[in-house]
């Protein structure tokens, strides 16, 4: 087994990857969801004799996971350098993290991994596998780098479980709207499957306008007296996200009482 090598941890002055868009951020890494980057077929660059969990804290990332036709898979998808980047490890995979890069991205890849490493902190000592040479023995080429992979795919229902059990895995910061924009990302994703006839719902059930959002009517059902002020309190933050997943389990049961299911492939 390879052994596994430890990352610095991030410079002082680097902001969480999901946020680093901003000006003077200092980390280089800047994170978007898998389901706004993972639109085109992604090709195997390197395999890492690094934890994932270690890359996401050196580059401040915010781990998902989903599904695919092999089991779960936990992952991350970031740009550094011009380079569209995924970082994913797979429950059936030895240890390490397998770096992909997107089909369209550039043709020099170890100049491309180059770059990564030094964000990473560490040399070339830690590919244990590579496309270009560096580390590659072919008889132990990573079973990973066979199948055929493309965009995660769950269940829409695995996915809300996981999404309510784990949620700061996918947004971070647990906030209202991080959460809600998240949601709805999803949702857009995969053509209005999980969130069709929420606001219609939730306007029958609780009497809000049905003329607005859904994240506007839920804000509505949780703070009767008004939606409080700019900016909000944790609290006020947890009240709302709790709110909001009261009332989506309420809907899905609904969904699944005979008035329509849930669809179960993404």
């Amino acid at each position: 087994m390879t052994e596994m090598i430890n990352l610095p941890d991030p410079e002082a002055d680097w902001a969480p990857a999901t946020s680093s868009t901003q000006v003077g951020a200092g980390n280089p890494a800047r994170q978007c969801s898998m389901f706004q980057a993972a639109t085109e077929p992604l090709i195997s660059l390197a395999l890492l004799a690094v934890e994932l969990d270690s890359v996401a804290r050196r580059l401040r990332l915010t781990i998902e996971e989903s599904w695919d036709g092999h089991g779960a898979i936990r992952a991350a998808f970031f740009t550094l350098d011009g380079t569209d980047f995924v970082v994913t490890h797979h429950e059936r995979d030895p240890s390490g993290t397998y770096i992909w890069v997107r089909k369209s991205g550039p043709v020099d890849h170890a100049e491309r991994m180059a770059v990564l490493l030094t964000a990473l902190g560490v040399g070339s000592e830690a590919v244990s596998y590579s496309t270009w040479g560096t580390g590659t023995d072919l008889s132990r080429v990573p079973a990973a780098w066979n199948r055929k992979r493309g965009r995660p795919v769950e269940s829409h229902q695995r996915f809300w479980e996981n999404f309510r059990k784990r949620t700061g895995m996918y947004v971070g910061r647990n906030t209202y709207d991080g959460v809600t924009a998240y949601l709805d990302g999803y949702d857009h994703a995969c053509g209005g499957a999980l969130l069709n006839g929420l606001r219609e719902w939730l306007a029958d059930t609780n009497q809000v306008g049905q003329n607005l959002v859904w994240w506007a009517q839920v804000v509505q059902v949780v703070f009767p007296e008004g939606r409080p002020a700019e900016p909000w309190s944790d609290d006020e933050h947890r009240q709302a996200v709790a709110g909001l997943f009261d009332l989506l389990e309420g809907f899905f049961e609904h969904l699944a009482s005979g008035h329509g299911t849930m669809p179960e492939s993404g």
